[in-house]
């Protein structure tokens, strides 16, 4: 009789402790100021593919999630100090940022892209933009290759993205530099339409990582796996694509 309570007591815990870890909230964390990626609405609300897909990630992983926003620059430093457990806002995976945190596989890839205005004549070389002034949003894997690769340039970097387009519209800088499908959504925008794309599509892995990944905190591999479980998941049973058709008229998650 008492190995079979014990037996009953064994079971009664572990079934406390898988409902308990399915029970626990998920915490992500976004910045709400990268459109189409994630932004605020008029109402106050999270939208964009970064949203849609975390919440797709969510109910693959029969989780509980709530999003928490925070500025780019103190995004990681936010994660650390554990105010959310995941980081699902358009962050590229790189080598410097893998001495802090750790990463699941990609959910999109994204090369980084120039604009300038109607009418004028900037070229995307090192030489041409020496002394014209680039604009990138500050922290960002743009920024870092921007710098790198155009030093004979004058950066602006920028608290935020829109911050950067409303320099570059106002005539404050030349060009400006941003991740692709960001810098597309803002030449497609009324105000963008001022603009127009200009160069190549620049990928660099050395700078621009090895495509858009989810931040977890080093240790919790669990997490981790469920994401990549997730991604996984929503991939093969068409929820990635409907997603991405909703914003894109291509295929962002790359070959």
């Amino acid at each position: 009789m008492k190995k079979i309570i014990s037996v009953l007591c064994i079971l009664s815990a572990l079934c406390f402790s898988v409902n308990t870890l399915a029970g626990d909230k998920i915490k992500l964390g976004t910045e709400g100021a990268y459109a189409p990626f994630n932004s605020i609405d008029a109402k106050g609300k999270l939208v964009g593919f970064d949203i849609e897909i975390g919440e797709a990630l969510c109910a693959a992983m029969e989780a509980e999630c709530e999003w928490v926003t925070s500025d780019w620059d103190g995004i990681i430093p936010a994660l650390l100090a554990k105010k959310f457990d995941a980081i699902i806002a358009s962050m590229s995976i790189t080598e410097e940022r893998k001495q802090k945190i750790a990463f699941t596989q990609k959910y999109y890839t994204s090369p980084v892209k120039f604009a300038r205005m109607k009418g004028s004549s900037f070229e995307i070389t090192p030489d041409k933009l020496k002394g014209k002034y680039i604009a990138v949003q500050s922290s960002t894997v743009t920024e870092n290759f921007v710098r790198a690769t155009f030093p004979k340039a004058k950066i602006k970097a920028y608290k935020s993205q829109e911050e950067a387009n409303l320099d570059f519209l106002a005539g404050r800088v030349d060009v400006i530099a941003a991740d692709s499908f960001v810098l597309y959504d803002f030449l497609d925008s009324k105000q963008g339409k001022q603009a127009e794309a200009v160069g190549p599509d620049f990928d660099d892995v050395k700078y621009l990582g090895e495509g858009i990944g989810i931040g977890v905190r080093k240790g919790n591999s669990e997490l981790v796996n469920k994401l990549n479980a997730a991604i996984k998941k929503i991939r093969e049973d068409g929820t990635y694509q409907k997603i991405n058709n909703k914003y894109f008229k291509f295929d962002v998650y790359g070959s």
